[in-house]
């Protein structure tokens, strides 16, 4: 049932009323532009403990911090473990900034709808709470926005590519923003800077998810706190202030509390939810602590579009993988080339817009560079991915002529339905072979064994997560350069048959000594 706003729960818009001397003194000092916020939030403000039930706000010490920084930086962004306020706070913050900012607009943006309703909930039940000589009036109350009659309104919505687009934007408040789709993040905060350019103020807050992702870059900008002359400044090159608190900050919380919080969330959650670590929230193929390791180099050169990490070796034998597309602007092509000698990653090439002749041809020139400094057609192995759009590249490989390839065209062999062995060019993938060579990867990086290099890799292998019985990359993110490695780890477990030299890098237990059984001799 919806609220009259003749009722008690809102105080009614334009309404004539009679002040005491001490209400107008707390009116004056809630409006107070400096100490106003505090003021109001430790005197006016009512929350509903889960467990308490509605209490007043008296902020802790980390939180006070917080409040500062919401009020006094235009640009602010925090990091807090979870269940520690800072939800509860900015709520008491934004209705403070409504009713003592007259004619503002305040966009409250979660990553889901019930994270947006929530905060507004919140909001809410502070205002109902409030006595009518500190709350303004309202025009419009409902659950997605309030308005009151001083001009200002607070508008709560699910953070999209579009999310304010349009609205000249007093305030954005911007909730768990680390866990917004990373494409959507993107977007978003392209299509929300310039209504905040005109003056605006932003307030982002999240617990971190991955570090790539738009907060961990807001947040690493924040961070980083010199000018151009190498002074310390107090706000980051990105103009936000950043904002950091610890578990161990509540008084609630101590080590044994830490300790059971462990064991019913893991080490991994625990590091990142409440230890605000950058440790992926997925089940990533890669192992999340190994991910937060990898962090890959600049190119040392670029031919063309084509990125190289390491320069080729004489004597070295490598492998030079492709996972074609269409090429028409959807799905990328990519090429992953490694040292099969120490599965170290040499070279790769990604594009989305460039047709399958084009892609064989820039294969064949990585091949003939690779050529040109081994001099040895017999150390070069080179293949693609043979399904669906797979047999267009082997068509157009057969065209160019394989006798004109300075290396081995490497192919594996399927088992027919009678048991016989059928070869075909190229490599087929099915679920079963793509998860061996996604067992075969995983073991390779988290022991050391393959160096990856590129940046780019490292990001898609942080979206590479479970998806049903396989893996993929999330939705919005691609995995083209994940899937050319594990072309290029299928391609090494095929040469381990011919260069036996292989097996130390490749095999699970090469490096260890098995002892052997002991001898009991029974009378």
């Amino acid at each position: 049932m919806s609220k009259s706003l003749e009722g008690v729960l809102v105080k009614k818009a334009y309404a004539r009323e009679s002040y005491t001397e001490q209400q107008l003194e707390e009116f004056m000092k809630c409006a107070d532009p400096d100490d106003g916020p505090m003021y109001f939030m430790d005197n006016f403000f009512w929350i509903q403990h889960p467990t308490k039930g509605k209490m007043a706000y008296h902020p802790f010490e980390y939180q006070t911090r917080l409040i500062d920084t919401y009020h006094n930086y235009r640009y602010s962004i925090s990091m807090m473990p979870r269940q520690t306020g800072k939800s509860t706070s900015a709520a008491g913050y934004l209705l403070w900034f409504a009713m003592f900012k007259p004619d503002s607009t305040i966009l409250v943006a979660a990553h889901k709808y019930a994270g947006a309703q929530e905060i507004m909930q919140r909001v809410r039940y502070a205002y109902e709470s409030c006595p009518d000589h500190i709350r303004a009036g309202v025009v419009s109350y409902n659950k997605g926005s309030i308005e009151f009659d001083n001009g200002s309104r607070i508008v709560a919505q699910t953070t999209t590519e579009n999310t304010g687009r349009g609205m000249s934007i007093t305030l954005l408040y911007a909730d768990e923003f680390a866990f917004v789709r990373p494409t959507i993040a993107k977007e978003f905060w392209t299509s929300i800077s310039p209504t905040l350019a005109t003056g605006g103020k932003a307030i982002i807050t999240s617990t971190p998810n991955s570090d790539e992702d738009q907060f961990a870059l807001l947040w690493k900008g924040a961070n980083k706190m010199e000018d151009a002359h190498g002074n310390e400044t107090e706000v980051g090159v990105n103009g936000f202030r950043a904002y950091r608190s610890y578990w161990d900050e509540h008084p609630d919380r101590d080590e044994q509390w830490a300790n059971e919080q462990r064991a019913a969330l893991g080490e991994d959650r625990f590091r990142r939810e409440m230890g605000c670590e950058f440790v992926m929230a997925e089940e990533t193929l890669i192992a999340a602590a190994k991910l937060m390791d990898l962090t890959g180099i600049e190119p040392i050169r670029k031919t063309g579009q084509v990125r190289w990490y390491k320069d080729p070796q004489p004597g070295k034998i490598y492998v030079v993988a492709l996972d074609p597309s269409l090429g028409t602007g959807g799905d990328p092509s990519a090429i992953q080339v490694f040292e099969a000698n120490t599965t170290t990653q040499v070279a790769e090439w990604k594009h989305n817009k460039t047709p399958i002749p084009e892609q064989i041809r820039i294969l064949v020139d990585i091949v003939k560079a690779l050529h040109d400094v081994t001099q040895d057609p017999q150390s070069i192995y080179y293949s693609v991915e043979n399904n669906t759009l797979g047999e267009a590249a082997l068509l157009t490989i057969e065209q160019y002529g394989e006798e004109n390839i300075p290396g081995y065209f490497l192919s594996d062999s399927t088992t027919t339905s009678t048991g016989g062995r059928r070869y075909r060019k190229g490599f087929n993938t099915t679920n079963k072979s793509k998860l061996s060579a996604c067992a075969k990867l995983k073991t390779l990086v988290e022991t050391n064994k393959m160096t990856i290099k590129s940046r780019r890799l490292v990001s898609e292998l942080k979206n590479f997560v479970a998806s049903g019985t396989s893996f993929a990359a999330k939705p919005g993110e691609t995995d083209d350069l994940v899937m050319s490695t594990i072309l290029s780890i299928r391609m090494l477990q095929v040469l381990q048959s011919y260069h036996q030299e292989l097996d130390n890098q490749m095999a699970d237990f090469a490096d260890e000594q098995i002892e052997p059984m002991p001898f009991v001799a029974l009378f």
